[in-house]
């Protein structure tokens, strides 16, 4: 028996040492044996992210002395610096000057563009076009390395359901289905097939994980939430853009089951290493391994040890690492095998961008006259604006305007420059973009167009002071409220239509940008009111980086066309829209709540054991008193200038087995007077299940062209894996039993169809 056990034993630790070295195998030769040369203050240095300075602002600390360190062999990438000829100067001081030559990672945060500025994330969601979000983060991979640039903190696909949270503005939305999908999309654009060509670069999933999640809305705050509801609903994305072969992930903000994302050993390695299988490297937020402190895990070089124990392999401008790392391996608080391991996989990093064969590949000068800004890129720009725009309302079917119509347009947002890139577009310039004004010129040369601002953005100073932190984004008139008033409406009097252009400045959405109050501010909103008291037709052109409060207008006799912040071809992209040369396809992504107090509000609720009548109030029931339990405006919400009806819902099958797909056919029908595109959702309700259901998931959608007057039969597949779901055991398994399927073209859609899992 003895004799047994030990060759049990043996063959064990045999197994497992052929499973070492089958991990070590797959290790890249170059970099094994560059980290056999490398001391542990060289390996050290590799794990810090600086940024110089005087460049892209993206935060409030900037690093010191960063040329020194660079020749040191302190620094394994910079950040905020752009342009051929400085990269090639950073990367000739890390080679030249070092005694390894390691070259470094540069990195940015291209979110939504680079030169050619797109709509903000939201506003692309709302296209619900895969290809053309692909095509965008391509493009924006192309200007960007050819500005030196090889490393993109981007994206970010953080499930968002508090609009009061700012940085909705940079994501997809509510929906994890979609998010994933998009997420897919971007990590695709970026990095194509091969990283070693020049116009690709590493793309970074962020921020891991729940960042969307804080409480109140208000942005750094703790996260806490099951790890069912972790599983089924905000992790989706991240998986899916690390099974697109994202290279890197950045660590959130939040913490996460009381731990912060920078050092919590769960999330950086059993889940993200372990469970996902992904092979590339994590770097911190902007000094999130320093604010560990604040949080109350100690004191910097206890949470940097806690960092690095945990899975984390770069730290971002806290220098932590750089500074504490070496004492906690004297003191035997950090191994130097931990060390390497992080060290092995930023390398590995570099090489897959080819940067050990030539660390100037993106340092050629020609390339950005090429490549940056060029008349195919901001076509491309200004067909993702129209695209993401959603018609909320046409009131007496007002728009499409004539193109020889008066028009008066008024309101802050309608000749402004600095407001059209949206949040987050730091290595864009406003001055380029195309206002408005411009813009209705431009496509409607024969209309008479007159302008007025109407109103400022806000008339509170204090206010304004906090948003223009990056240049005026709200600018307080000279002129008196009153008299900014009495131009627009004297503009209005002989007007065909108004168009009023309004909502939020850029920064009043975006990181640090969370608010309390999502209406309209107040100044706008007297403009509104006063606009529709002359009878005229009225159009509200709405800007925004979150879904608002908008039941006040939505009650007037005005139409909304939502345009989000978009981008440089702002003014051409609404002109087309507003004129009629584009029909308006764009559904949101995010529900619109009635006011803040129902927040949080989103299709994928559920019904509760006492769920609220769809009528009438009744006590004792999961409501309300003073409001509906319902959006103001739902998810997958938006008009068109044409109507589309659906019928004939069939499914290929009503009972199905375990592991079997199901085809899911609809017709839909052109009943309108104008070409459109339609966005076909399937949502599925599982009737009976282990743990409480969502009363319907998004699971598929199509966007489909359709002639005026045409029929088209849209199938979509619900596969096997959408049937699934986290158990309370966080298994992921789908349960025999009853499936409702719901198509239609927004989340309320009534026609329905079942079928059986057996």
């Amino acid at each position: 028996m003895k004799n047994r056990l030990s060759k049990l034993i043996l063959a064990a630790v045999i197994l497992i040492g052929a499973q070492t070295f089958a991990q070590e195998a797959q290790h890249i030769p170059e970099v094994e044996a560059l980290l056999k040369k490398m001391t542990l203050e060289e390996k050290i240095g590799q794990l810090n992210l600086l940024t110089p300075g005087g460049g892209v602002a993206t935060g409030s600390v900037v690093s010191k002395n960063v040329e020194e360190k660079i020749k040191a062999g302190n620094v394994g990438g910079l950040f905020g610096v752009t342009g051929p000829d400085k990269i090639r100067q950073a990367q000739e001081i890390a080679v030249k000057n070092t005694r390894l030559g390691i070259p470094l990672l540069i990195g940015s945060d291209i979110i939504h563009g680079y030169k050619t500025t797109f709509p903000i994330p939201l506003g692309l969601s709302s296209s619900w076009d895969m290809e053309l979000i692909e095509k965008t983060a391509q493009i924006a991979a192309k200007e960007a390395t050819a500005d030196g640039i090889n490393w993109n903190f981007s994206p970010m696909v953080d499930i968002a359901r508090d609009p009061r949270w700012g940085r909705i503005s940079e994501g997809a939305g509510e929906d994890p289905y979609l998010g994933s999908e998009i997420a897919k999309a971007m990590v695709t654009g970026y990095q194509q097939q091969d990283l070693t060509e020049e116009n690709t670069m590493i793309s970074t999933v962020k921020h891991f994980a729940l960042y969307g999640a804080s409480e109140g809305g208000r942005d750094y705050n703790t996260t806490d939430m099951s790890r069912v509801k972790m599983f089924n609903e905000y992790l989706p994305p991240y998986k899916a853009a690390i099974d697109a072969g994202a290279e890197s992930v950045m660590s959130s903000f939040n913490d996460v089951d009381g731990v912060p994302a920078s050092g919590n050993k769960w999330l950086l390695t059993d889940l993200l290493r372990e469970q996902w299988g992904f092979e590339g490297f994590v770097v911190s937020d902007y000094t999130s391994v320093n604010e560990m402190i604040a949080h109350g895990l100690g004191d910097l070089q206890a949470v940097s040890a806690l960092s690095i124990n945990a899975g984390l392999d770069m730290d971002m401008v806290g220098e932590g690492f750089l500074t504490t790392l070496q004492k906690s391996v004297d003191e035997g608080k950090v191994s130097e095998a931990t060390i390497t391991n992080a060290c092995r996989r930023i390398l590995e990093a570099k090489y897959k961008l080819g940067l050990f064969d030539d660390p100037y590949k993106y340092s050629d000068s020609k390339r950005p006259e090429r490549d940056i800004l060029t008349e195919a890129n901001k076509e491309v720009a200004r067909e993702a604006a129209r695209k993401s725009f959603v018609l909320l309302k046409n009131e007496n079917k007002t728009l499409p305007l004539a193109k020889t119509a008066k028009i008066a347009l008024v309101g802050p947002l309608a000749n402004n420059k600095n407001n059209m890139l949206g949040t987050w577009a730091p290595t864009g310039d406003p001055q380029l973009s195309t206002p408005i004004l411009e813009g209705l010129k431009n496509v409607a040369p024969n209309a008479e167009i007159s302008y007025s601002k109407g109103a400022n953005i806000s008339n509170d100073s204090a206010f304004a002071k906090k948003i223009n932190v990056f240049g005026p984004r709200i600018e307080i008139s000279e002129e008196t409220p009153e008299a900014l008033l009495a131009e627009a409406l004297a503009n209005a009097e002989t007007a065909d239509a108004i168009v009023a252009v309004v909502g939020e400045a850029s920064e009043m959405s975006g990181e640090s940008s969370s608010r309390t109050d999502i209406t309209i501010p107040k100044s706008q909103k007297t403009l509104i009111q006063e606009l529709v008291k002359t009878g005229k037709p009225v159009v509200l052109v709405l800007m925004s980086g979150r879904p608002l409060d908008i039941t006040e207008e939505l009650a007037l006799p005005v139409s909304i066309l939502q345009v989000w912040h978009p981008g440089i071809e702002a003014g051409n992209a609404v002109a087309d829209v507003v004129f009629g040369d584009h029909n308006p396809s764009g559904k949101l992504t995010a529900s619109w709540p009635q006011n803040v107090g129902q927040i949080p509000v989103y299709h994928s609720m559920k019904t509760t054991g006492r769920p609220a009548p769809s009528t009438e109030f009744q006590k004792f029931k999961s409501q309300y008193l003073d409001a509906a339990n319902a959006p103001a405006l739902a998810f997958g919400y938006g008009l068109s200038y044409t109507t589309f009806e659906y019928s004939n819902l069939k499914l290929s099958s009503k009972n199905i087995g375990q592991n079997e797909d199901v085809t899911v056919m609809v017709d839909v029908t052109n009943t309108g007077a104008y070409d459109g595109e339609e966005v076909v959702q399937l949502y599925l309700h599982d009737v009976v299940r282990s743990i409480t259901p969502p009363m319907r998931t998004l699971k598929g959608f199509h966007k489909v062209f359709i002639k005026k007057g045409e029929t088209k039969t849209v199938e979509l597949t619900l596969k096997a894996e959408d049937l699934k779901f986290y158990n309370g055991s966080l298994e992921f398994i789908s349960e025999p039993g009853e499936f409702e399927v719901f198509v239609g073209g927004d989340s309320n859609a009534t026609l329905k169809e079942t079928f059986t899992l057996n």
